[in-house]
């Protein structure tokens, strides 16, 4: 392919990348004094639709994620490359549809529609056992999540294993992708959901086989290596990663929990930092829709905190600015989005985490 495929898509990303969440607009949420207001800010930002004439959360959360994508396959001469980040996306469809159908149990607004397969088409394959017209892999993964709820009734036992299927689905699409740095974010993501599983898995007293079984080697997690730290305890899960390239999680593990996930996050971008510098390759997109999808949740927690903070009372303010995802300083504040805002008409976008809540 040629070099300049990409020149194009790039330029029109560099000049979109203005839009995104600044610090002068995340200061100007913070002195919101409710979810009204700070939605009427993003809304006088562009975020959502300027012509519906309402002021709904949802839509306007909904209508920005619309957008974004709708960006990247204006631009994109090859959408199959950003597969990496659409597959949680469906295989939580997957895992949802394989629950509903198990349990006789209807959940309402729990699939997404912004996939390969979307919800209604995914509980109908679910329900009419149809698992061969699934993509890949995921037949397998199908019957066996399947017939794991059916007989078990053990959800974390099928969540172990559409969620590792999910991770090493997103390193073969990593690999397939033909781009460095779409295989690099792969790489990390799912390195990132091993040592989320082995920190989980070690305050909650799992045992080798579950870690092992829920986690995938990748080029600089050694499963086996990593079972037996978070077996030993925190700390020396602390100094396996100190003899890796995510030697900065030791530290955030070290100050708190909610350190140690803000960590989580800030990894993810960080990675993408170097293509500012690139205009020839596929990076520049899909560091965009990272910070989209970045914005998007702090957005959220916004939103969510505004919202609680108008019910019980309580300022917000210190919550907000020490959980934000835009903001960089690790704090000991509880994440705001344990409290509920509304039921969402999609659910938040997925990151492959491990099988544990």
């Amino acid at each position: 392919m040629s070099k300049t495929k990409y020149t194009y898509a790039v330029a029109r990303i560099r000049a979109l990348e203005v839009s995104l969440l600044t610090n002068a607009v995340i200061e100007q949420l913070l002195a919101c004094k409710s979810a009204e207001q700070a939605l009427q800010l993003l809304v006088e930002k562009g975020w959502g639709d300027l012509t519906a004439g309402t002021l709904d959360a949802d839509e306007v959360l909904n209508k920005e994620e619309e957008k974004m994508w709708q960006t990247i396959r204006e631009v994109a001469p090859d959408m199959h490359v950003f597969d990496v980040l659409s597959l949680p996306k469906l295989y939580h469809n997957l895992k949802a549809a394989i629950k509903e159908v198990c349990t006789e149990v209807e959940n309402k607004n729990i699939f997404y529609d912004d996939c390969e397969i979307p919800g209604e088409e995914m509980f109908a394959l679910v329900q009419n056992k149809e698992f061969d017209k699934l993509p890949g892999n995921m037949l397998a993964t199908a019957r066996e999540a399947f017939d794991t709820l059916l007989h078990t009734r053990d959800g974390q036992l099928c969540d172990l294993i559409i969620d590792r299927a999910t991770l090493e689905a997103m390193l073969e699409a990593g690999k397939k992708s033909g781009e460095k740095i779409i295989e690099e974010y792969a790489q990390t993501a799912v390195a990132i959901a091993d040592i989320k599983i082995a920190v989980r898995s070690q305050k909650t007293g799992k045992n080798a086989d579950f870690m092992k079984k829920a986690m995938v080697n990748c080029s600089e997690i050694n499963v086996d290596q990593l079972t037996q730290a978070a077996l030993a305890g925190a700390e020396e899960i602390a100094q396996y990663l100190e003899g890796t390239s995510y030697r900065e999680g030791a530290d955030a593990l070290r100050i708190s929990p909610s350190a140690f996930e803000r960590w989580c996050d800030n990894k993810m971008t960080d990675s993408m930092r170097s293509q500012k510098y690139e205009s020839f390759s596929v990076g520049p997109l899909l560091a965009y829709l990272l910070a989209s999808i970045r914005r998007s949740k702090s957005a959220c927690c916004f939103l969510r905190v505004s919202f609680s903070s108008s019910v019980t009372g309580r300022t917000s303010i210190f919550m907000i600015s020490s959980f934000c995802p835009c903001r960089r300083k690790a704090s000991l504040a509880p994440s705001p989005c344990n409290i509920p805002l509304q039921r969402r008409h999609r659910p938040p976008p997925p990151a492959p985490s491990g099988a544990l809540p």
